[in-house]
């Protein structure tokens, strides 16, 4: 196999993957191109490569930046913006946790809490009160875990993992 049609299965692989993850199928090959790249590329060049319109393009490398995994980069002489993936893949793991976790968790639990404020006594009240506590202890547990892993370097995580595999 060739380089470039490596890389062009990656780019399309990727983007079909994030959509059964709920992300946009254009952002992830915007990633995927910027990190298989591995050199600043501009808006021009992204949408050459991707056949995807400026719009397209500038929407979801904004969304990128905003997910802390794309940056701008100044190109010395030239005045278009250019965009380079961060490549260290623990980081990238990192930021899409902390997104997830962010965009996904917080609103379940919070969700549940409200839910959970139930004036009735009733015996129906109560085992639904008592399935909300289930899911929101369980839901808290996946909060926390995600919270380790955003907060810890990876040798430290790493081995826990594999601790629990053995």
């Amino acid at each position: 196999m060739q380089l470039s049609e490596a890389k062009e299965k990656y780019i399309q692989t990727w983007g079909t993957l994030a959509t059964n993850w709920g992300i946009n199928r254009t952002m992830a090959q915007v990633h995927a191109l910027l990190l298989a790249e591995g050199k600043p590329l501009s808006t021009d060049e992204v949408m050459e490569k991707l056949s995807v319109s400026r719009g397209n393009v500038n929407m979801n490398v904004r969304n990128l930046m905003d997910w802390g995994l794309v940056r701008k980069e100044l190109v010395k002489g030239d005045r278009k913006e250019y965009f380079v993936a961060e490549r260290d893949m623990w980081y990238l793991f990192k930021q899409l946790v902390k997104e997830r976790k962010k965009r996904e968790i917080e609103p379940v639990l919070n969700s549940i809490s409200e839910l959970k404020n139930i004036d009735e006594k009733t015996e129906e009240a109560q085992k639904f009160t008592a399935l909300l506590e289930e899911m929101e202890n369980v839901t808290g547990k996946v909060f926390s875990i995600m919270d380790l892993a955003i907060k810890s370097d990876d040798h430290w995580l790493v081995g826990k993992i594999t601790n629990l595999l053995k």
